[in-house]
């Protein structure tokens, strides 16, 4: 399949990650932006197709089965076989341990562990007959080092990021690749939400032993589009033997670990 018939699926496309990797990705391929924020995916969009890319927008939302199973057969059927998945859809709902609520506990891991789920399954059943394609999940460096209110975010984003590589595992006899990519604080609106005032990048940058949370080596954060390169990259022919990967893409927040 050339170049010029590739179809690229990107979950949370309205805006951040999401929708710069669907950027990164209009160059080489069809690009099916999906997201529950209607009017943000058909900007997102619109921009592509201002820029020569061909791109269509898709109102779903991720958590839920049904909802994702017609998406992804409407894809197949109007738009052409799907070669790229990049799961980019997430949420952050702050909160201890002690004083969370089912209601937010329940609603973070619909979307990053559950949608992850009905995403790649619905994709997969179709890429494993055609023996080619490549699934790339957005986790996050919170994953594998614990962070202070973070803790439904962390487990939800540890939970699709063993899930990815366990898939992985599953379809490579088919020739299909799955791997991570795992920001760190990285300049969205879901990262602006949590600081308090202008001062917000410089905390990140700093750290807090108060917290338990360690600064950014490379005195920066990161933007969506250093995100989308990580993504292009290991959904590109480039990284053709590369499988079951976790690539952090944090600035050294997390030292390696």
């Amino acid at each position: 399949m050339g170049a010029s018939t590739r179809v690229a699926l990107v979950t949370g496309a309205a805006q951040g990650i999401g929708a710069a990797v669907a950027r990164a990705l209009s160059g080489d391929a069809v690009v099916v932006a999906l997201d529950r924020k209607a009017e943000g995916v058909a900007a997102v969009v619109e921009q592509l197709r201002a820029q020569g890319a061909r791109a269509e927008a898709l109102v779903a939302d991720v958590s839920d089965a049904a909802e994702v199973d017609a998406a992804v057969d409407r894809i197949e059927r109007e738009v052409g076989p799907i070669c790229v998945l990049a799961n980019v859809a997430g949420v952050l709902r702050m909160g201890a341990v002690a004083s969370y609520s089912d209601a937010d506990w329940q609603a973070t891991f619909a979307v990053n562990t559950h949608g992850v789920f009905h995403v790649s399954r619905a994709v997969a059943q179709r890429m494993v007959p055609r023996k080619q394609g490549v699934i790339v999940t957005v986790g996050s460096n919170a994953a594998g080092v614990p962070r202070m209110g973070m803790a439904a975010y962390a487990a939800s984003k540890a939970a699709s990021t063993l899930f990815t590589k366990c898939l992985g595992l599953e379809l490579a006899e088919h020739g299909i690749r799955c791997n991570v990519v795992s920001p760190g604080s990285t300049d969205t609106e879901m990262q602006r939400a949590l600081w308090t005032d202008e001062q917000g990048a410089r905390a990140v940058i700093a750290g807090s032993p108060e917290a338990f949370k360690l600064g950014i080596p490379l005195r920066r954060i990161a933007t969506p589009e250093d995100i989308a390169e990580a993504v292009s990259f290991l959904v590109s022919d480039r990284a053709r033997h590369i499988t079951l990967h976790n690539l952090c893409v944090d600035g050294g927040a997390t030292l390696g670990a």
